[in-house]
């Protein structure tokens, strides 16, 4: 029998936590090199597709980004954090209007100082595009 400590859970698990550090300490590559085991094991996991999401946000793979982001909204649609970076995802992609979108539902259900100023400033810049 396998020594508890080194169970495939513990080691995801492990894998998981030291991701989560290096996103924090902004090493998204190394982050993702990390996570990847967990990624293969447990695609569906909105915790994992969240970190993976900030991980390819910190590291301009924003496609990569939306993709994990909107498959956290697909398993977890009350998740106001995915739905804020998301919005982040869709305005550095140029997307504002889809932006907007996001950020405004994000704000709507945790109204937070950082998602109205990520709001106010997508708002801002449509109304410059629109005039």
């Amino acid at each position: 029998m396998d020594d508890e400590n080194h169970t495939p859970g513990h080691d995801r698990f492990e894998a998981f936590r030291q991701a989560e550090a290096l996103v924090q300490n902004r090493r998204p590559l190394d982050a993702l090199k990390a996570l990847q085991p967990v990624l293969e094991a447990e695609p569906d996991k909105p915790s994992v597709q969240l970190l993976a999401g900030r991980a390819y946000f910190h590291s301009a793979q924003l496609k990569h980004a939306e993709r994990a982001f909107t498959r956290v909204l697909e398993l977890d649609p009350a998740d106001h954090y995915a739905r804020f970076v998301l919005g982040r995802t869709l305005q550095r992609l140029g997307r504002l209007v889809e932006a907007l979108g996001q950020l405004r539902m994000a704000w709507a259900m945790n109204p937070v100082p950082e998602y109205q100023d990520a709001l106010s400033e997508v708002n801002a810049r449509v109304r410059l595009q629109e005039s």
